[in-house]
């Protein structure tokens, strides 16, 4: 079946005992049993929830994986995952991640004896096998990259990884299954923040994280129950409810980014777009080789000086300033002091001109009219120098 269809049946057959369209929230703890380990499946909710294992098992289809595992946010199935590997094992990750990654590999995992190794996107793409070297445990992957919207080779890197005999991860929260799968293209497991474009309405926080791997797969089973960074039932049907409308979503984001980035390139008050779907952009090639689209995010250089930035972001009216991405609205950030500051001091800081765009579903044109306006914020000398 297509992805559209997978998202609205897989995982969601009409309730047995009602025939109820949609999987009904399983608001319980516990579960009675017939007998002394004689049950229907299910035992405490920590472990197993029927409204869980709906989601997981919908995400796990639309991934093209074997095992799919649901946490309580992005951060907690990163914190699973990262059990994977033992103090003193090396990690080698991507320097332009996720803030809020790096402050749990920096911040936390770091004074616990793990072992971080920071790679830039070029030398990822152009010489994985000289900066994975044996022994390396993981490769930790985000593309496109949070907030520069840089783009990994998944497939080089994880050729490069699996024959230094590490596992790859894949942080694919931008795209989302509906634009990219990385494990068809060699990363062992892929992860989501579900708060994000899956969930996609801003009203839920969540995460995912899935493997065709079988022994990841159990071990990751283990460590979810272990450690109880689960969703609970309500939070699972939020981001059930709304992967049904993802692939009618994803269109209109992408869309919408491609009209919004292409103003944007031609804007005298803009230095720099970052975004993939733009020729100009260094890694398009790569970007059109394994994505299907290009998404709805956009980061962008503004042309003048943080307070220029700052001025441009109190401007905007349809843009609403706020930290995440991926809901139907459009939301406008600072990442240097938003969703990155933990990098403010790391050796790669974000630009302090860089402003950070999730374009969402309202209509294009109010949405590049509200930039336009924002935009007459920086002053006509600082314009006139950047074109």
């Amino acid at each position: 079946m297509d992805f559209e269809t997978r998202a609205i049946h897989d995982g969601q057959e009409p309730d047995p005992a009602t025939g109820a369209v949609s999987v009904p929230i399983y608001q319980t703890s516990t579960y009675i049993q017939e007998g002394v380990g004689e049950h229907k499946g299910y035992v405490y909710s920590r472990s197993r929830n029927p409204t869980r294992v709906a989601l997981e098992e919908c995400l796990a289809s639309l991934e093209g994986a074997e095992h799919g595992l649901a946490f309580s946010s992005g951060m907690g199935a990163t914190t699973t995952i990262m059990q994977l590997v033992s103090p003193g094992q090396r990690v080698v990750c991507v320097n332009d991640v996720y803030g809020g990654t790096y402050r749990l590999f920096d911040k936390v995992l770091k004074g616990h004896g793990y072992g971080f190794e920071y790679v830039s996107v070029d030398d990822l793409n152009e010489r994985p096998a000289d900066v994975v070297p044996d022994g390396t445990r993981l490769v930790w992957l985000e593309t496109p990259t949070n907030p520069l919207m840089n783009v990994v080779d998944v497939r080089a890197v994880a050729e490069a990884a699996h024959a230094a005999g590490a596992i790859v991860v894949c942080d694919a929260t931008f795209t989302t299954p509906y634009l990219q799968r990385p494990l068809e293209q060699g990363a062992d497991i892929v992860l989501h923040s579900t708060t994000k474009y899956l969930g996609g309405h801003s009203d839920v926080i969540g995460g995912f994280a899935a493997t065709s791997d079988p022994e990841l797969g159990e071990r990751l089973r283990f460590l979810q129950n272990s450690l109880g960074a689960v969703p609970g039932p309500f939070d699972a049907w939020l981001v059930l409810r709304g992967v049904k409308t993802l692939a009618v979503r994803m269109r209109q984001h992408c869309e919408n980014a491609r009209r919004v980035a292409a103003f944007l390139a031609e804007h005298p008050a803009v230095e720099l777009v970052r975004y993939p779907g733009l020729e100009s952009h260094p890694q398009h090639a790569i970007a059109r080789a394994q994505m299907d689209d290009f998404g709805g995010m956009i980061s962008f250089d503004l042309a003048g000086s943080r307070d220029d930035a700052f001025a441009v972001l109190r401007s905007t009216k349809v843009w609403r300033l706020g930290e995440s991405l991926g809901g139907v609205e459009s939301l406008i950030e600072h990442p240097g002091l938003m969703t990155h500051a933990s990098t403010a001091d790391s050796p790669f800081p974000v630009p302090e001109n860089l402003v950070r765009l999730s374009v969402g579903i309202e209509s294009a044109d109010d949405l590049i009219a509200d930039l336009e306006q924002a935009l007459a914020q920086v002053p006509a000398a600082v314009r006139a120098s950047s074109g």
